[in-house]
């Protein structure tokens, strides 16, 4: 692996508060938003995801507040994600700071987004978020709207189509694991990690060292992204990394 292996903190915002729940559920306030973006940051975090769970409901001026004020402090990549529509809100959150946004509920309902903001903004610009959930054996399904609403959608089609309309980087996201702390879902990881080329980065499960052990002995993945692991100090952003330095992973310290 030539690049360095991105271990990226992963926010959800709402209003000013962090907040997190268990498979998507059950949000509960952990504290001042800027205040965790800002010590992950002087941790280490390699890059920055805001996710704001208020977008859908309440418009974008309070994320695109929060977003210019956290990146006054924060000097890493940051990801504005939740509530995206359309090419005027990417614009947006481009001209408030963010390097790149997080899209999936906007291009499940309009596929042609995303060649449309690859083209006006740099694939580099565009990652597509993918809430998977397992229904059947070796089968999952693609989720929008925050994991409440099935697509019907098979998670690994769904991957390579994004990837042959112009995504410039995958975030996989598991709704089983997400929250529990008890690993990640490996299963979907070895299978889409087989068939997609642009950069892939997994989240949602992520509670002890041992589990970056066996993530990483999947090939073609560049990053993970921690909340709950961080949120509750079971890890650290120093302590993942010199877990990742000892599988002979290229890391950030």
């Amino acid at each position: 692996m030539s690049k360095n292996f991105r271990v990226i903190a992963k926010i959800d915002v709402k209003s000013s508060f962090i907040i997190k729940g268990v498979n998507f559920e059950g949000m509960r306030k952990l504290g001042n938003a800027k205040k965790f973006a800002k010590k992950y940051f002087m941790d280490g975090a390699d890059e920055l995801i805001i996710n704001d769970v208020n977008a859908s409901l309440f418009g974008r001026s309070t994320a695109l507040s929060f977003l210019k004020s956290c990146c006054k402090d924060i000097f890493i990549p940051v990801t504005l994600a939740g509530g995206l529509k359309n090419l005027e809100d990417v614009q947006n959150a481009l001209n408030s700071g963010a390097d790149k946004i997080a899209i999936n509920t906007a291009v499940v309902k309009n596929k042609n987004l995303i060649s449309q903001i690859s083209k006006m903004f740099g694939s580099q610009a565009l990652i597509i978020s993918i809430n998977a959930k397992k229904i059947f054996y070796n089968k999952w399904e693609v989720y929008i709207d925050k994991g409440r609403e099935k697509t019907g959608l098979d998670v690994l089609k769904w991957a390579k189509f994004v990837e042959k309309s112009g995504a410039g980087e995958l975030h996989l996201n598991s709704i089983d694991k997400d929250g529990i702390l008890s690993g990640f879902d490996y299963d979907l990881v070895k299978k889409i990690s087989k068939i997609i080329r642009i950069p892939l980065v997994i989240g949602g499960g992520l509670g002890k060292l041992n589990h970056i052990d066996k993530l990483l002995k999947t090939k073609n993945i560049e990053g993970i992204t921690s909340s709950s692991a961080l949120h509750y100090k079971y890890l650290t952003i120093k302590n993942i990394k010199k877990q990742i330095k000892k599988n002979n992973v290229s890391v950030r310290i």
